[in-house]
């Protein structure tokens, strides 16, 4: 898709909270129907990658503290991983509570994985990767000098 283009202070002049909002609602739109499609949530998604990355390592309590700031739904995410337990896609230590996935929650996550992927690369369709990491830059440094945190999640 070919943009209109625009004087530099034209450009300059943009509303970062207008640019950043629409950004936003389009990608974060387009993986929650991709994940949807596989009667996921973003919160089973993240639920799915931590106990996939290191399994028995995650619990409810450790994983919610690390996961909370990112939900904007409401969800529940006790719920989140009884669902993921009922499917028979995550497992849960009796003795520690540690989290770890089954071969049907891996296969799972893969599928949503490559869901999530399409949506990934459709968004930097077009976009130069040198610019890319120029955007992510400056978008940290904005949140930092708002009060937030600039760093990349861990």
């Amino acid at each position: 898709m070919t943009l209109k283009e625009y004087p530099h202070e034209v450009l300059a002049a943009q509303p970062i909270g207008a640019w950043s909002g629409e950004v936003y609602r389009r990608v974060v739109g387009a993986l929650r129907e991709q994940l949807a499609v596989e009667g996921l949530t973003q919160p089973h998604w993240w639920t799915l990658n931590h106990a996939a990355s290191a399994p028995g390592t995650w619990n409810r309590t450790t994983l919610v503290e690390r996961l909370a700031c990112y939900e904007d739904l409401g969800l529940d995410f006790g719920e989140v991983f009884d669902d993921l337990a009922a499917r028979g896609w995550l497992l849960e230590d009796q003795a520690t509570g540690g989290m770890s996935l089954t071969e049907e929650g891996e296969a799972a996550r893969l599928r949503a994985r490559e869901r999530n992927l399409r949506v990934h690369r459709r968004s930097h369709e077009g976009v130069d990767e040198a610019d890319f990491v120029t955007t992510i830059n400056v978008l940290r440094r904005i949140a930092a000098n708002m009060g937030g945190n600039g760093d990349l999640p861990g």
